[in-house]
């Protein structure tokens, strides 16, 4: 099987590394693989070391649409917003069929082009049951499928974990992992950092990001000696190694692909009850999961998870569990199923 993926991001977030996943894998399992990549992407670089892999650079999805870039593939599976207008495109003009991925839960937009794009893809994925609920409202005749993202898999440097542990050594590690955007709940964590200040000096946290927000969520922060900002992470392994929890009390989420990670590497969890973020967190089996903007909710369930060895391991254990049905093995089978039915249909 050929398949041709596009991702025009210029950045390499979650979304691009999710992308990669699934392109190493199936480069494994003996696909043909094209990837229509913006040519600012680090994930150029990513795929260039997938030998099956050959690299269409596109700054535009109004760029390089040339029969001979697809005559060969089966379908073209999108990945991100921009991306969808390139296999629109592609398809009207050479008639190659495409299905999209949809990674966030925000209601589709209304535009014309945006909703003709999704209205001729032969399916639309959504990450869980919110995106799927978003997909089914704008486009309830299309066919709709919910194929969680796999966890990541970083590498870990013994001695950068060790160094981190040193840094904040006798203290419980707290991360929350993402880019600095005001739904990410930020606010959230530092809001629960200023209620256990006092309470549980030994309870640390620190932000691991970078964005928009950071300016205002470091005013917010300002004299919270146990909240530390850490800008955007590159060896998000290594926190995972080092760290004793991972926090997301996001407002919304289409998934949360930072938790799964997390809890692949043996990190318990605490998300909010929103989105995706329940479709991978069983409360009190694999994660807890509080309400949105509960900031003492989540001071409480911090203490909870730092003080209860009991409990702590209890959510090691369900999450490692947990995680591996999510594992990209899976997701790629699941991928190929719907690959195999939308090319017996075209």
């Amino acid at each position: 099987m050929h398949i041709c993926h596009v991702n025009l991001a210029s950045g390499f977030s979650g979304g691009e590394r999710q992308t990669l996943t699934l392109i190493q894998q199936q480069a494994q399992m003996g696909y043909q693989l094209t990837a229509v990549v913006n040519p600012k992407s680090p994930l150029v670089d990513e795929l260039r070391a997938i030998p099956q892999c050959q690299i269409v650079l596109c700054p535009h999805y109004t760029r390089q649409h040339g029969r001979s870039i697809t005559a060969t593939c089966d379908l073209l599976h999108v990945h991100e917003g921009r991306a969808i207008y390139w296999a629109l495109f592609q398809h009207l003009l050479h008639r190659v069929p495409y299905i999209v991925t949809r990674r966030i839960d925000n209601p589709l937009k209304k535009k014309w082009l945006s909703q003709l794009a999704y209205r001729k893809a032969s399916a639309l994925v959504g990450l869980s049951s919110e995106i799927i609920h978003q997909l089914e409202k704008r486009h309830p005749d299309a066919r709709l499928v919910k194929i969680p993202s796999s966890p990541v898999t970083y590498p870990v440097s013994q001695d950068k974990v060790e160094q981190i542990k040193a840094h904040f050594r006798g203290k419980f590690l707290v991360i929350h992992a993402a880019n600095m955007y005001a739904h990410k709940g930020f606010d959230v964590t530092i809001e629960a950092a200023r209620l256990l200040a006092d309470t549980s000096p030994d309870i640390q946290f620190c932000l691991l990001g970078d964005g928009e927000e950071r300016a205002s969520l470091e005013a917010q922060a300002q004299g919270l000696a146990n909240v530390q900002f850490m800008g955007k992470q590159t060896n998000m392994g290594d926190w995972f190694a080092a760290a004793d929890l991972l926090i997301h009390p996001s407002y919304t989420e289409g998934l949360g692909s930072v938790i799964l990670e997390a809890m692949a590497a043996g990190l318990p969890v605490i998300g909010t009850r929103a989105g995706g973020i329940p479709d991978i967190i069983t409360d009190d089996i694999s994660g807890l999961l509080i309400e949105v903007e509960a900031s003492g909710q989540l001071a409480k369930f911090i203490t909870n998870i730092a003080t209860d060895t009991v409990l702590r391991d209890r959510l090691i254990t369900g999450s490692l569990e947990q995680a591996k049905t999510f594992d990209i093995s899976q997701t790629a089978l699941t991928y190929q199923a719907l690959y195999q039915k939308v090319k017996n249909k075209s």
